[in-house]
């Protein structure tokens, strides 16, 4: 596909951005984190908040595994077998909470179920309570959002391992009378075996890094995340960077296995076509489906409804109040005219195009290197590409700090922190995996005799890329591309360990706003942010992928 001077170039060039970036800040968080006295301190008492804070993060991950599983597992089998009159619009929402930054989500539970929340304010009122029912927080409210965000993994992985079971399993199923239940336990759970595997291990994995449910509903209860966080905003550096080697480590433990057990994750060893869906038989029973199909749509956009109608809330209408008193539509307007409000939004599109930018041109360069060159060193390149998506936002950001708080060569003799570049760097990290894996992924399924048939023809090496090849995997490079687009935008994790004033981003300023009690105008920035998601995937949609098929390169 590329000569072998171009492959010995590209693969320097990988190996040394990777070294750079990814490699060297990992190995300054190990040399200041890997420390016997530090870890001495930080486990000097099983009743200490580091302790607590593992037990915490472990505990509500293995729930939110359990929960997203029996809920995305159930809803990807229900929509695959039966067919019932709010099927496509939920095929279609299914997959909407991957859509929501995590901080956008958030607060949308807050706003909706918190203890000032609409829900629990209107069931007080309708039933004349002296107080609110019940009120998101803590651990059950961690482990809601959670599930709320994260049962998208298991019903991806399910529901792409299901289209490979053909009819005849059923039939064969049903034919030695099996009745639906014992079919599904004992036929179809076991080929589902290494999607669920696959699924589990992606979900506690992310479960383990969540930082902003945490961050907004744990109150005083202390997870891994909220530590690293907590020391590093007081100072104690080393502390931060040994929880966060901790945090790593067990990342990476997850990694490890999710690279083993998940590479089957939708393989079926089945033959023929899948079987259709079968419409719900019964009154009572298509009764009992429209109810459930009605709550899951309802719970599923209340959230959303919720950010869009305090959007237009006004400044201080919306404090003991059941709904907000007064709506203006100048929180938009602010948007566009406020220098001030208008400051975060430049900024995150500005750093997140300096990132995407970086990351397209770094994916597909590291992609044909890892997948169609014989240069030694792509099995490193393709680990050290991969490594970012096990390490949590706030480890990176530990990272980044550790590594260029003072002059280096990587930061061209420059200190970083502190610095406009910091944030694109941290968000050009993040994503590397996104363009990579993508861009590997559909480099794997390209058939080389295309190329081959370019340069018997007399086009030169380049040519056939810019002609041939560029066109195929067009649609999974603009995929991870949007992902890494719309993830840098609405990132947070990082941010708010790295950002200065001058170049805060959209999702520090949401939280900057709820500190102030500024709902409406912390609800606008979230609605631009759903605003850029829509139409990133309305642009992937244009150029043949989707949402859902994109997460499957993951």
């Amino acid at each position: 596909m590329i000569t072998r001077r171009a492959s010995i170039f590209s693969g320097l060039l990988v190996l040394l951005v990777l070294g750079a970036y990814v490699l060297y800040p990992s190995v300054e968080l190990f040399r200041v984190g890997l420390r016997p006295s530090l870890y001495q301190r930080i486990f000097s008492s099983l009743a200490g908040a580091n302790v607590r804070g593992l037990w915490n993060s472990v505990y509500v991950s293995v729930l939110t595994v359990g929960g997203a599983g029996v809920l995305g597992t159930s809803l990807a089998f229900f929509l695959s077998r039966y067919a019932f009159p709010l099927r496509r619009l939920i095929v279609g929402l299914a997959v909407l909470p991957l859509a929501l930054p995590p901080l956008v989500g958030v607060i949308a539970f807050l706003f909706l179920y918190g203890e000032s929340g609409i829900l629990p304010r209107s069931l007080q009122a309708l039933f004349d309570l002296e107080s609110v029912p019940f009120s998101f927080e803590g651990i059950v409210a961690i482990w809601v959002v959670h599930v709320y965000s994260m049962y998208v993994y298991f019903y991806l992985f399910v529901a792409a391992a299901l289209r490979g079971v053909d009819r005849s399993t059923y039939e064969a199923s049903f034919d030695l009378g099996a009745g639906g239940a014992t079919t599904f336990r004992r036929v179809i759970l076991p080929l589902l075996k290494p999607a669920l595997v696959g699924a589990a291990l992606l979900v506690f994995m992310i479960s383990m890094a969540s930082f902003t449910a945490p961050l907004l509903f744990a109150g005083a209860e202390p997870f891994l995340t909220l530590q690293i966080f907590n020391y590093k905003m007081n100072g104690d550096v080393s502390m931060s960077a040994g929880v966060a080697t901790v945090l790593t480590l067990i990342c990476l433990l997850f990694l490890v296995l999710i690279d083993r057990f998940g590479r089957t994750r939708g393989s079926v060893a089945t033959k023929g076509v899948a079987a259709p869906a079968a419409p719900v038989r019964g009154r009572l029973a298509g009764l009992a489906v429209m109810v459930a199909s009605g709550v899951f749509v309802l719970v599923l956009l209340l959230p959303i409804a919720t950010i869009f109608l305090v959007s237009f809330a006004e400044e201080g209408s919306w404090t003991y109040q059941l709904l907000p008193e007064r709506y203006t539509f100048a929180n938009y307007a602010a948007l566009a005219a406020d220098p001030d409000v208008l400051a975060p939004i430049l900024n995150s599109l500005s750093m997140a195009l300096i990132a995407t930018v970086g990351n397209l041109l770094f994916g597909v360069i590291a992609a044909v290197y890892i997948v169609k060159t014989r240069v030694p060193g792509r099995g490193v390149a393709r680990a050290l590409a991969i490594l970012p998506f096990a390490i949590p936002g706030t480890v990176i950001a530990v990272n980044l700090i550790a590594a260029f708080n003072q002059p280096s060569l990587p930061g061209f003799g420059q200190i970083l922190v502190g610095t406009f570049w910091i944030l694109p760097l941290a968000y050009f990290v993040r994503n590397v995996p996104l363009v990579v894996r993508a861009t590997t992924a559909a480099l794997e399924r390209y058939d080389d005799r295309l190329t081959e048939a370019s340069l018997d023809l007399g086009a030169t090496h380049l040519l056939t890329m810019w002609r041939i090849v560029l066109p195929v995997i067009r649609p999974a490079v603009m995929a991870g591309t949007l992902l890494s687009f719309v993830a840098a935008v609405g990132e947070f994790v990082s941010s708010i360990l790295l950002y200065v004033y001058s170049n805060r981003p959209i999702s520090v300023e949401i939280l900057a706003q709820l500190r102030l009690y500024d709902f409406g105008a912390a609800a606008a920035y979230a609605v631009f942010l759903m605003g850029i998601i829509l139409l990133s995937t309305a642009v992937l949609r244009r150029l043949g992928g989707s949402a859902s098929a994109a997460g499957e390169y993951f």
